[in-house]
């Protein structure tokens, strides 16, 4: 049981950790359009994939901002 929780807990936590990293590198990234970096976020926030699904095909969309 122990060991059941805490799996749980470290899959919970990754998957937290990247999506909190999936959010602020679309937060820094510029899209063709404010409503795709919108898309991008909603697609993000969902549990478990969101991220994975963001790191394999949103990327590639938009660009780093230069500063």
């Amino acid at each position: 049981m122990e060991n059941t929780l805490l799996y749980i807990l470290i899959v919970v936590g990754v998957s937290f950790a990247l999506t909190m990293v999936a959010l602020i590198d679309i937060i820094k990234r510029d899209f063709p359009s404010t409503k795709e970096k919108f898309i991008w976020h909603l697609v993000a926030i969902v549990p478990i994939i969101g991220w994975l699904i963001y790191f394999i095909l949103g990327t590639k969309k938009g660009k780093k901002k230069t500063f």
